[in-house]
Order: structure tokens, then sequence, then C-alpha cells
């Protein structure tokens, strides 16, 4: 029987576990199922161009993964036994199904995160998703000129997102409000170009400001400030997929699934963790951030990890480090900070019309990983070996193009 090696979410992190591991072992030595809840494949880092009212390009996953030996499942995961290593599903006309794994590459990624302020279920937009995107979009088209929109969060998605509103709708009064000042970790520099870009926009920035309530209207403040919003778009950072935590997996208090440097699980070696769903360790011994720059890298970490120990072989290892961070000002504007291994802004950085083109790369080639999750290795795939036996082919693949893939 073919060792079972199922894939649950097929973002970015995920798809490029799954194509890599079809790519890596033999057909016949291993059946590789690919679980998602939607038919395309969500490019993440464009659903604000989305929410604008932009049109991106169709990527159905089915096209993605034709011929290469994984088996697309469209359906929502209801649930994990780590235990009896089975996944419970739900496609769409309602039935309930499950699956056995041998391995489990767990990629379910993450969501917005309300952080339990009140009105936020009931008032905020979320643009973490692919429907909450739409849904803003939706909102967005019926606002008259000069209504308000605030943006709650001075993350890259907060920066990312009041921009291209601001840059959309210029006939809207768009405001940010940050817990700390306005791009407060970036360099000074940068910080300089992002203020330049907000006041080009007319985009009003309240620093400092934490909002602790948000209603139909408006949304307060922790220094009882009120702020009119017509729309108030939530982006204060993302929470994970909740059916980790309801396992009995080794998760954080967050709920992320605690891995080694392979990506494998502490507590269940026969599951592996990928993207937002994983607690790894990276440079300087800090936890990797959720973004599709750690995701790719960890997808390829865990992909070569699982077909090194099914084939025989030592799992390979290259630490995921940092290289800079590509916020997207608008479609003409951009900002490229350039920063150490382990996240930290240093004085280096790009901005104008070329970080928008450099970013507007990094975004096509992320989506280019996805659909060649091997990016140029050899094609030769490897027998399934008993435990502990080394496959007798002599030399191991070299993964020469790796680095390149965590710049993405």
């Amino acid at each position: 029987m073919p060792h079972r090696v199922i894939v649950i979410g097929a973002g970015y992190a995920g798809a490029i576990a799954a194509g890599r591991i079809a790519r890596r072992i033999r057909r016949e030595d291993v059946a590789i199922t690919l679980v998602n809840a939607e038919p395309d494949f969500v490019e993440r880092v464009r659903l604000h161009q989305l929410a604008t009212g932009q049109r991106l390009k169709t990527r159905p996953l089915a096209e993605m993964f034709a011929g290469t030996g994984v088996d697309l499942r469209i359906a929502r995961v209801t649930g994990v036994d780590v235990d009896r290593r089975t996944v419970s599903v739900t496609d769409g006309n309602g039935v309930d199904d499950e699956h056995d794994y041998d391995t489990l590459v767990y990629a379910l990624g993450s969501g917005w995160n309300s952080r339990g302020v009140p009105g936020t279920s009931e008032h905020a937009y979320e643009i973490a998703s692919r429907p909450g995107a739409l849904r803003l979009r939706e909102r967005l088209a019926r606002l008259d000129a000069g209504q308000a929109v605030v943006v709650v969060g001075g993350g890259l998605t907060g920066l990312e997102a009041a921009t291209e509103i601001a840059e959309t709708r210029p006939d809207l009064d768009v405001t940010l409000t940050a817990r700390g000042g306005l791009g407060d970790w970036l360099s000074p520099g940068g910080r300089a170009h992002v203020r330049t870009v907000f006041d080009r926009l007319g985009i009003t920035a309240r620093e400092h400001a934490e909002v602790t309530e948000v209603a139909a209207d408006h949304v307060s403040t922790a220094t009882g400030d009120t702020i009119p919003a017509a729309v108030t778009v939530w982006t204060t950072g993302f929470a994970v997929h909740p059916i980790a935590a309801a396992s009995a997996l080794e998760v954080t208090d967050g709920g992320q699934i605690v891995v080694d440097s392979t990506m494998r699980s502490v507590s269940h070696p026969d599951v592996y963790a990928v993207g937002d769903a994983a607690l790894a360790i990276g440079p300087g011994g800090k936890p990797l951030r959720m973004s599709c720059a750690s995701g790719g890298p960890a997808a390829w970490q865990a992909a070569d990890a699982v077909a090194a120990r099914l084939t025989g072989r030592k799992p390979p290892t290259v630490p995921i480090r940092y290289y800079n961070q590509c916020v997207s000002l608008g479609r003409r504007e951009g900002l490229i900070q350039f920063v150490t291994a382990d996240d930290r802004a240093v004085s280096a950085f790009l901005a104008g019309r070329f970080a928008a083109g450099y970013k507007e790369l990094v975004c096509r080639g992320a989506a280019w990983a996805v659909a060649h999750p091997t990016l140029g290795l050899p094609t030769r795939r490897r027998r399934v070996t008993p435990q502990g036996q080394r496959n007798p082919e002599p030399g191991d693949v070299r993964f020469p193009l790796r680095r390149s893939i965590a710049k993405l």
C-alpha cells in the first residue's frame, strides 16, 4: 500500500509542500491528498487589491496540480484525530467524510484576529480571507464621497490596506489607527517615506491610538476619543485555525503547533506543520512571523524532511532567515525595507515606483512558486524504503536554489 500523505490547506505553504513531496517520491510509493475548502488558490498578499475592486487572476488548484500525482479534494476540514491518524472533512454538498493518513502536513493557516475587542465581529471588515475581502469590496463600492473609512492596525497589512483604499477612492476620508507610532518598526528613512505617501494620499494617521470598541458608525480609543467610521477595516494581526488546539497536538497558548527544525511536531512525529499554523524558531531564537516569507521556506523544509525520512535519508535543514519586508503603498508606490536575518530593520531601503515593481515581482514569484514547488530542482524521485534503511541510490540531491524562496 502506498504511504498516505494528507496535506490540509492549500495556501502558499500547503500547496508548495504538496507539490514538492510529489516531486521527490515515486508516485507508486506515495498517495498524496491535498484538502482545501476553495477550488482556487488565493493570493492572500493581494487581498487588499481585491477589496478595492481590482480584478485578480483566477488560479484553479485543479489546473495547478494537474499531472503532479496530487489528488485534490475540495472540502472543509472539520477535525483532526492525531491518535487515530484521521482527518474529518465536509464537502460543498454537506457530505461528511474521513481520511486516514500515515503522514499529515497541517497547513490550515490563519484568519483575522479580533483580539476580543467589542463590536468587531458585528461591525468590522477583514481582509485576511477572500470572502472577507469581497465583503469589504461590496461595502466600499456603496460608499458616497466624503464618507469615512478607518483602518485599525499599523502593521504591514494595515499600511497596504489604507494606501490601496486611499489611492483607489481619493474621494473617501481614510484614517489609520496604530497602537504605536506609524511604521515604528521600520528604519528612519522607511518611516519618513511612509509618512510622505500618507500625506500625498490624504490619509490621516492616528498614532498611539488603541481601538477599544467598534460601533456601526465610529470606533472608540483607549484615550476616550471617538473616530467617525462608515467602514472599519480590522487588520490587527492573525489568529490560527482552532482545529490544532482541539487535538492532542502540542500547541502554544495561541494555538500554533510546536515544531522542530524540520517542521515536525514535537509531540506527534507523523505530523508536520507549516505556515502560520506552526511555531517555528528562526535566527536569534525568535519565532518566525506569520507571513508568506516564512511559509514558503517552511514548506520546502517540511517537504524535504518528509521525503528524506520516507526514502531512508537524513533530513536536510537550512536555517530560515529574512532578507527584506516588502510593502505596497498603492499601485504606484512601495517600500522595500531590508532587515537582518532575525527580521530587524537596517538603514537600507528602497522606495517609490521601483519598490512597487519589486513588490509586484515578489507577489508574482510567490504564486509561481506554488505552481512550481521545486523551483527548477532535479526531477528524480526516490523509492520509499523500510524505516531506518538508507536508499541504495548514491548521493543526495542538493538544493542550490533553496535560499531564494525565502526572499518571496
